[in-house]
């Protein structure tokens, strides 16, 4: 019986102890008998809503200032950019300078061309004298992340090989154990040729020239049994020397090297505004759309990606911080992709390349040049 009158103090304490604390917690919140009072609440934080930042482009902006694109080429490799008898700018890499003068400014001619060597292009691109670098250079990854340049796109899939003399009567790269070979200083080309011969356990004697004119010239007065370059370098090595059929290209192909345009790292919307104008030339390529019919096509054309492509419909070209016809512009001003290999690189033109990796996606046989949807 003790136990049970414990028992019933002790429950009662606990709900007379609950009653005090309800009482509390009423009185407290503002509740009994003040019910017309408002209680003021502690709202969560509003989640914070982050726009899209402003597409604009410091270098776009300069360029219009000036009325000028300031295209950084190679100092003369024939296909890709040289100057001929009259002193004008002619190549692949140079009718892209054209085609993006024309996309920004309006006007193909509106370009000012910059030849550098290899050790000077980057700096260029650095201190802001040249506004795209438009030079058959790899793109890699060492150089984005050392040399201050970012890539804007791909716009020849070229590879590493060896030019010999026909007299030599060489079927591969394989029987030059113990050839003395022709490379440029502090460029891809020296460092593949290292890593091939090493991969293979083969012997060979760099002879290493200051730029690439220099390593043609030494291969020209025989310093070297091989020359080493980017297989289109050397077809138009080639087609510079007094007998050209005697020299061949050997079918070793010892890289990778995909060449580019390259912009100054920091300005993502000018970077935006090189790929885009590449790709517009590849997609025109892919689309039908060439330099002598683009004004027709953008008139009748009723294919949706014809009129984005040319400006009749969308705001692509405003959404650049460009004109409507932007792309028709380029295209006009020197033609689709195909168009301008053909003229530079292919048929129509003294290396008589054939397109391989760089045909279009959808070619037979297909090759690796593919264009982002522009849309």
């Amino acid at each position: 019986m003790q136990v049970q009158s414990t028992g019933r103090r002790t429950l009662g304490g606990v709900a007379s102890t609950l009653a005090m604390v309800l009482a509390l917690a009423v009185a407290a919140c503002g509740g009994g008998d003040r019910p017309d009072e408002t209680v003021d609440r502690v709202e969560p934080p509003a989640v914070g809503q982050t726009a899209a930042p402003d597409f604009a482009s410091p270098t776009l902006a300069a360029i219009k200032q000036s009325g000028r694109l300031n295209c950084g080429v190679h100092e003369g490799l024939v296909g890709f950019a040289y100057t001929d008898n009259r002193g004008d700018w002619r190549g692949f890499d140079a009718d892209f300078c054209r085609a993006l003068a024309a996309a920004v400014l309006g006007d193909a001619d509106a370009v000012r061309f910059v030849p550098l060597t290899s050790s000077q292009r980057f700096e260029a691109l650095r201190s802001g004298r040249v506004d795209v670098l438009w030079r058959s250079t790899s793109w890699i990854l060492s150089r984005e992340a050392r040399e201050g340049v970012q890539f804007a796109g791909v716009n020849y899939y070229d590879g590493q090989g060896f030019l010999v003399r026909r007299a030599l009567d060489l079927a591969s790269g394989a029987e030059l154990n113990g050839a003395r070979v022709c490379v440029q200083r502090a460029s891809t080309t020296e460092l593949n040729v290292a890593d091939w011969f090493r991969a293979r356990a083969l012997r060979y004697t760099p002879v290493v020239a200051a730029n690439e004119e220099a390593a043609r010239a030494a291969y020209a007065r025989e310093d070297c049994d091989a020359l080493s370059a980017d297989i289109s370098a050397l077809a138009a090595a080639r087609t510079t020397m007094a007998n050209p059929e005697q020299h061949v290209i050997l079918p070793d192909v010892i890289s990778k090297e995909p060449l580019g345009p390259a912009v100054k790292r920091g300005d993502e919307v000018w970077t935006s505004i090189v790929r885009w104008t590449l790709n517009a030339l590849i997609l025109a390529e892919e689309l039908g759309v060439t330099r002598q019919n683009a004004g027709q096509m953008a008139e009748d054309s009723p294919n949706p990606a014809v009129r984005r492509l040319l400006g009749v419909e969308g705001d692509v070209g405003p959404m650049l911080g460009l004109r409507r016809d932007w792309a028709k512009t380029a295209i006009e001003a020197e033609g689709n992709y195909g168009e301008i290999f053909a003229r530079n690189l292919g048929t129509d033109s003294s290396l008589d390349l054939a397109r391989g990796l760089n045909a279009q996606w959808n070619a037979r046989p297909a090759g690796l040049i593919y264009a982002l949807p522009i849309r």
